[in-house]
């Protein structure tokens, strides 16, 4: 499950989550902004952080964004090793298949854990066409397989399989010896993940979903409904009620009237 911020970090892990990641969705789910592409490993640093701090039990897997570890294997190292450091994370996520295995492998060896990730790769999607399924011919299956492999020999724990049909995600599941994570590829993988906001339902209606999203909870128009009574209630002065504020004992409140008897003077007109 992804997390952004103590409170979805708190809310997963004590709903049972073997994993969190930290993603870099998060620049659209809670900063607002257009794409992944725009997140900084400075704003993936400061989330994971905070995630953190909510976490006891979970696995915690931050995202390095675009821009953070393409440049070369010591620019990654440096990266991640920011990420374990200041972010408190216990191992990163980067996109790519045989292109970035020389980078994985550098990172591993130094004895950071690496969750690859493959198929439709967000910062990637321009280069792809945008988002659009992968691996639907044999060629290109074939294609992710190979990625699979040379991310499973660099050291990859794990290998996130991101919009690919499920046939295809299941054969490459069964090839592997490390696990899968679908997310738009089929109950084949060895595990799924999903974004908090998107089965939360924490968003407002006509918002984009992708296809391969549940959503177990409506949990935007639940808070929308308690802040429109809370408006009213302090409109209508049904709150706050006598039990939501502090008492005096009537010889102090007494007291204090006397007092402002004597102050009268201060609060009259000049």
């Amino acid at each position: 499950m992804t997390a952004h911020d103590f409170p979805s970090g708190l809310v997963a892990d004590e709903g049972g989550m073997d994993m969190i990641l930290v993603g870099d969705s998060l620049a659209m789910v809670a900063l607002g902004m257009q794409d992944t592409n725009q997140v900084k490993l400075r704003d993936i640093l400061h989330h994971c952080r905070a995630v953190s701090r909510g976490v006891r039990s979970a696995f915690t897997i931050g995202d390095l964004p675009m821009g953070s570890y393409e440049v070369s294997p010591e620019h990654a190292v440096a990266s991640s090793i920011r990420m374990i450091q200041d972010g408190r994370v216990e191992a990163v996520k980067l996109e790519g298949g045989v292109e970035l295995a020389p980078t994985i492998s550098r990172i591993t060896s130094i004895g950071i854990p690496v969750l690859g990730h493959i198929g439709l790769t967000p910062q990637r999607s321009h280069s792809l066409g945008g988002f659009r399924v992968q691996g639907k011919t044999a060629a290109s299956a074939s294609k992710l397989l190979t990625d699979a492999l040379a991310l499973q020999d660099a050291g990859c724990f794990s290998v996130v399989l991101e919009a690919v049909p499920a046939p295809v995600a299941e054969l490459i599941t069964e090839k592997l010896k490390i696990p899968t994570i679908g997310i738009g590829a089929g109950n084949g993988c060895s595990g799924q993940v999903l974004v908090q906001i998107d089965m939360l339902g924490n968003f407002p209606e006509g918002r984009f979903m992708p296809k391969f999203v549940k959503q177990y909870a409506n949990v935007f128009e639940e808070s929308k409904k308690a802040m429109k009574q809370y408006r009213e209630d302090v409109r209508s002065r049904v709150y706050p009620a006598k039990e939501h504020t502090y008492p005096i004992s009537p010889e102090e409140l007494r007291e204090f009237e006397e007092i402002l008897k004597k102050r009268s003077a201060e609060f009259e007109d000049k």
